[in-house]
């Protein structure tokens, strides 16, 4: 064989050599023109939602990540923090104790873990709650003429964040978030 050529040209075949990229995201706001309270200079459009559902969607799309990252974190550190809670103390093993059982261990680390993943659980909800209320809170929605008042934003922040099973009794209650 020719020594100038390459030895496997299958590592040269389009397939090994193309890289597939994921298909990309989809704008979640899009350029409006400036309205006459915003700074001209710094451009003549702003970034705003293209409407009330659109802006809830994201909310809860974003509020869902930061809760599964934080949940992730957290059951590394309930992990470590179990089993720290659960090895026999160093001096036993001087005095001449006998080891702990093993099934014991696992099931001491079990509980210890269980309690603390559903702090943690707690505790990253209202993380991810207080992460995403003041940016989407200063957010700007598209409406064409009308103004948005400071009211309907704000029950729209609370019906975001309400837990699925209690929303339709919101809405109910709301009139579709457009009632006063």
């Amino acid at each position: 064989m020719d020594p100038s050529l390459p030895q496997n040209l299958e590592e040269y075949s389009t397939s090994s050599t193309t890289i597939k990229f994921d298909r990309p995201l989809l704008l979640l706001r899009g350029p409006i023109p400036a309205g006459t309270s915003d700074d001209p200079s710094s451009s003549p459009y702003i970034l705003a939602f293209k409407d009330l559902p659109s802006w809830a969607a994201a909310y809860k799309s974003y509020e869902s990540k930061i809760i599964s990252q934080c949940e992730e974190g957290a059951r590394i550190g309930c992990a470590i923090t179990a089993s720290n809670k659960c090895k026999p103390p160093w001096w036993q093993s001087l005095i001449g104790w006998k080891s702990m059982d093993l099934k014991e261990r696992e099931r001491c680390e079990d509980i210890e873990l269980e309690a603390c993943l559903v702090a943690a659980k707690e505790k990253c909800i209202g993380f991810a709650k207080e992460k995403c209320t003041m940016p989407f809170l200063n957010a700007r929605i598209a409406v064409g003429e009308k103004e948005i008042m400071n009211k309907r934003v704000e029950r729209m922040v609370h019906a975001a964040s309400l837990p699925e099973e209690s929303k339709w009794v919101y809405f109910i209650r709301s009139d579709n978030l457009g009632g006063s």
